[in-house]
């Protein structure tokens, strides 16, 4: 679904699609700004001195980009590839295929309940990318939680009860499911304890839809199993398990991170 706005914002993180690459810098055209096209000089392309551009970017290439300056008065848009970590790229990928669905969700809703592309826009829309910043996400959170997502959140209107009647019917709550292995040992002399303390500190998360699991795979290595929503957090959850229970062994112990179980590598 095209953004609500017809312009980004400086600093927004923005999918493009290559369209013209000169000696001086890349055309870009904004996929969720339909007929906005930015600019990304070549000293933007990437880090250090870039002798040809064509090393780093091509014709219909996709891109993430990052907004630096927006003219409206003009229609001129800078953007910068240099500024785009790995992270954010994929992440913003990730957003934009969502959304992409969410097109296919909104045309659905709109033709069961009878209602416009640009009244769903109006009524649904604006309140809904407020929030959540896309409708993607508002359609998870519906599905998962029910209408009080929407209470809490301050979200009032006629349309909430069948957005989450149709959100529970064409959303499946998916999870990532990863594992990895921690060895923890401590030479304190209740080391059992502190093993169990370090562990413990593993399975916490600041996320209520994230489930962390460790169990024993025959001393010193622990597996660590993490459900979570999507890829990114998964991963982003399971490195910080590892994380907490190393920092707590190191006290009275060593502890390391594998991806794989040691003595299968």
């Amino acid at each position: 679904m095209a953004k609500l706005s017809d312009y980004p914002e400086e600093g927004e993180l923005v999918v493009g699609t290559v369209h013209k690459v000169q000696n001086f810098g890349a055309f870009i055209n904004l996929e969720e700004y339909p007929g906005r096209e930015g600019f990304c000089h070549i000293r933007e392309v990437a880090a250090g001195w870039v002798k040809r551009i064509r090393d780093y970017v091509r014709e219909q290439q996709r891109v993430v980009c990052k907004v630096l300056n927006v003219d409206k008065k003009k229609g001129h848009i800078d953007l910068s590839l240099k500024a785009v970590n790995d992270h954010q790229r994929r992440e913003t990928i990730q957003n934009w295929k969502n959304e992409q669905k969410a097109d296919k969700l909104v045309e659905m809703f709109c033709g069961k309940h009878g209602m416009t592309q640009e009244q769903f826009a109006k009524r649904i829309g604006q309140p809904v990318y407020e929030v959540w910043g896309g409708i993607y996400p508002a359609f998870q959170e519906a599905a998962e939680y029910g209408a009080d997502v929407f209470k809490e959140e301050g979200i009032e209107g006629d349309w909430i009860d069948d957005f989450v009647t149709f959100s529970q019917e064409n959303i499946q709550a998916q999870f990532v499911e990863l594992v990895g292995f921690v060895d923890v040992q401590s030479h304190a002399p209740n080391g059992v304890e502190e093993v169990a303390a370090a562990l413990g500190e593993a399975e916490k998360s600041e996320y209520e839809d994230v489930k962390i699991t460790v169990t024993y795979k025959g001393a010193p290595h622990y597996r660590v199993e993490v459900q979570a929503p999507d890829y990114k957090i998964a991963e982003d959850e399971l490195r910080k398990a590892a994380e907490r229970a190393i920092a707590r062994i190191k006290k009275t112990g060593i502890g390391t991170f594998h991806r794989e179980l040691e003595e299968q590598k």
